[in-house]
């Protein structure tokens, strides 16, 4: 007899960078930088250092799915949060990772659990929307860049809205996402999110520098 999808459960380390900035106050806000897919937690760490104020502390966290990826000097190892099959594992992994590290951090005293700001870039972008509407109670803030938002979000019964700020950024000539599908996924967040802004920039699936100075503004504006 064929049993299929029988399963065990097993405990994996979930890694992430700290920055904590020397002689600020503590408990800090806190900024929760999560990568692309491909891409890995120290890359994420350089583009939060690049938008963070001086207050911030910030969590680079780094997915659990691990794989080869072409670039000009060869393969090198990145990492993704979650793929087609059985995508809420994974989704559940991702929202498990922030509640963790948030009540570490703050039960260490470093950070301060009612001031903390969602970084994501690409794939995350939709995972953090996930987080921020699953979990509104536990975000100030959102910053997307360049990435889509979650397909269920009009269906989804654990989905409530967040009044955390919402900062939605977007390309004209990405190759992954075409405009109009940028336009469509804000105009849904505007209908569902009240205290929600998105800005248009030109360029491809990238962060790029007018990018950077303007989350670094508006994050300032809320530190």
């Amino acid at each position: 007899m064929l049993q299929q999808d029988l399963h065990l459960t097993a405990r994996i380390n979930l890694y992430y960078d700290l920055f904590v900035p020397e002689n600020i106050s503590k408990p800090a806000p806190l900024l929760v930088a999560v990568h692309g897919y491909g891409a890995h937690k120290r890359y994420m760490m350089r583009e939060a250092q690049a938008v963070a104020p001086e207050n911030f502390a910030i969590v680079s966290i780094q997915g659990p799915h691990q794989h080869f990826r072409p670039t000009e000097s060869g393969y090198r190892i990145g990492f993704g949060w979650l793929t087609d099959y059985r995508p809420a594992e994974s989704v559940a992994v991702h929202q498990r990772f922030i509640l963790d590290l948030l009540e570490k951090l703050a039960g260490d005293g470093a950070i301060d659990p009612e001031r903390v700001y969602l970084f994501g870039f690409s794939q995350a972008c939709a995972l953090n929307f996930r987080f921020a509407f699953t979990h509104p109670e536990r975000v100030r803030g959102v910053v997307g860049l360049c990435g889509g938002i979650p397909g269920d979000l009009g269906t989804n019964e654990n989905y409530r809205p967040t009044d955390a700020d919402t900062f939605y950024l977007y390309n004209d000539d990405d190759e992954f996402y075409p405009l109009a599908k940028y336009e469509e996924n804000a105009a849904a967040l505007q209908e569902f999110l009240p205290n929600f802004e998105s800005k248009l920039y030109h360029s491809k699936h990238e962060i790029i520098d007018p990018m950077r100075a303007d989350v670094r503004h508006w994050l300032a504006a809320r530190a």
